[in-house]
């Protein structure tokens, strides 16, 4: 029997209207298959809001049977998907992040994660 690793992660999204629009991590035992849950949120919201900007992400996570939240930062897969529609929209994102002692990181856009982004020239 195979055993999938539970690390539950949830993104919530905060469109220029006031319209919040939340995803979590799809994970999948075909690695890597699954999605995170900052894509999961950004695709959903492109696809039913084309139109809107999206002004804030936060993400959180919980490792599986645990109550603790723990920090985590996008990946980068994430950080480009956030990177490009900061581009299209052309504003920034502003990325908060919960850390595990309950601190929270903010970021004023996903470049501040990103420094040596891939740009259009």
């Amino acid at each position: 029997m195979l055993l999938i690793p539970i690390f539950h992660v949830g993104a919530a999204i905060l469109l220029d209207d006031g319209t919040i629009v939340s995803g979590n991590n799809q994970e999948n035992a075909a690695f890597p298959s699954g999605l995170c849950a900052e894509r999961s949120a950004i695709f959903w919201t492109g696809a039913n809001y084309p139109e809107k900007k999206i002004k804030s992400i936060a993400v959180v996570a919980r490792p599986g049977g645990s109550d603790l939240f723990r920090g985590v930062s996008p990946c980068g897969a994430c950080r480009q998907s956030i990177l490009e529609y900061e581009t299209r929209q052309k504003s920034p994102i502003r990325l908060i992040l919960v850390g595990s002692d309950h601190s929270i990181l903010i970021t004023h856009s996903i470049g501040d994660l990103l420094p040596l982004k891939f740009e259009e020239f």
